[in-house]
């Protein structure tokens, strides 16, 4: 070979890597432009909204890629106010589940809003309401990996009324959320396999928290969660109480408590609403203002608990998830109980549990079909056992001291003695 046939050849054989290499730099600059065009087109999709995302950056080095700027709203929307608004959502693939064979995704949002607008949402757009397949369709041409961890960094959720006098504006701000296995990839055997976890800072400068265990992956996603919202300034609430209820706040705290358990789409749970040291009569109301707080305030004080100046109810809900009904009056009782018996206190009660949302669920283990007991986890099927122990224990006494003389004795002057015969 001449070394005129040998530098044509070394020539040609360093074309073929730079051609390669010039196609992935104009493919990683061209990427992000194309990533953004085909999410503005996803956007632009969704029946009777619009949006746009302003940039999109990749990161290939750890398989992520940010969006920024994407925002949403209906398309007649009056107030203009962003439905959704998301400065920055940062997308990646998680590492500790690859090693396991799954391939899915983080998401990190930082600083997300969703303001939900009251008059905004009251219309049907021309084009007609967005169904739930179709944000399933836009969620995943936007992520096409599954989501198995999901983060919220500063985030803000609100109700907005923009017709009342004055506006009503119940926001909760500085959200922090955290929702981890989400695809069930690790610990696989529990029930509810995914911890979620939030706080927040709520109107009138409460705090809010939320935690609990979930498992989305059904069709009808199980969960337990606990939420609480306390020291809330009932003064903020005055925008609403006054329009819905035709009353105001001068001082007060404001607590709400809640627990929560869905079962194959049977709901079960309560709320409790409680305020402390409230006073109604602002300083700036009219007579008629004045007359009718109060007469609100007198009853109020009838039903408070004076010792410890709070009112308070708890109201249970129960029910199918498309059918849920709220206990009236238990709800009006427990008004009563918590005024005149014993205070309801600032927490939750800790009262509901996973196991209580089974529909018609036995309450002793040994009653438990196997696929009831396969969905507890270990830790509730151990609760269940002890409970079950005790309640036979508490029957075995019940019916041991019912057989001695005593016991005989005071089922006969009870007249249960005579019935019993009457049946034989």
């Amino acid at each position: 070979m001449t070394n005129k046939k040998r530098k044509a050849y070394k020539k040609k054989r360093y074309i073929f890597p730079i051609l390669i290499l010039i196609l992935l730099v104009a493919a990683r600059i061209y990427l992000p432009y194309w990533v953004k065009d085909k999410i503005n087109e996803t956007l632009a999709d969704i029946p009777g909204f619009y949006g746009e995302v302003s940039d999109v950056d990749m990161a290939l080095y750890r398989g992520a890629y940010v969006i920024e700027g994407m925002y949403l709203n209906k398309v007649d929307a009056g107030s203009q106010v962003p439905f959704l608004n998301f400065p920055k959502t940062d997308i990646s693939i998680q590492w500790r589940p690859l090693f396991k064979g799954e391939i899915v995704a983080g998401i990190l949002m930082i600083s997300p809003e969703v303001i939900y607008v009251y008059e905004d949402q009251q219309s049907v757009p021309e084009g007609g309401e967005a169904e739930i397949e179709d944000w399933t369709k836009a969620l995943t041409e936007i992520i096409p990996l599954e989501i198995n961890e999901f983060k919220v960094h500063d985030g803000k959720f609100a109700f907005v009324q923009l017709e009342t006098d004055p506006d009503i504006d119940i926001q909760v701000a500085k959200v922090e959320l955290t929702a981890s296995n989400l695809r069930n990839v690790i610990e696989k055997e529990r029930v509810l396999p995914s911890p979620i976890n939030a706080t927040g800072v709520s109107f009138g400068g409460g705090a809010v928290s939320l935690d609990g265990e979930m498992n989305i992956i059904k069709e009808i996603p199980d969960m337990n969660l606990n939420f609480a919202l306390e020291n809330a300034n009932a003064t903020a609430l005055n925008p609403f109480t006054r329009h819905y209820a035709g009353i105001d706040f001068e001082d007060g705290d404001f607590g709400l408590y809640s627990e929560i358990a869905i079962a194959d789409g049977y709901f079960k749970g309560y709320v409790k609403p409680l305020l402390k040291d409230s006073k109604l009569i602002g300083k700036d109301d009219g007579f008629l203002g004045v007359l009718w707080e109060g007469f609100v305030g007198f009853f109020k004080f009838v039903l408070k608990n004076q010792g410890t100046d709070t009112l308070a109810t708890r109201v249970p809900l129960e029910g199918d998830l498309n059918n849920v009904e709220a206990g009236i009056l238990p709800s009006v009782i427990n008004i009563f109980k918590n005024g005149w018996i014993h205070a309801f206190k600032g927490e939750t009660d800790n009262s509901i549990e996973y196991k209580d949302a089974f529909k018609d669920t036995p309450t002793k283990w040994e009653s438990l079909t196997k696929e009831q007991k396969d969905k507890l986890s270990s830790e509730e099927k151990n609760t269940l056992r002890k409970a079950s122990r005790e309640q036979n224990r508490a029957e075995r006494k019940a019916k041991k001291e019912n057989d001695t003389t005593p016991g005989l004795l005071k089922r006969i002057f009870d007249g249960k003695e005579d019935e019993s015969n009457d049946d034989n």
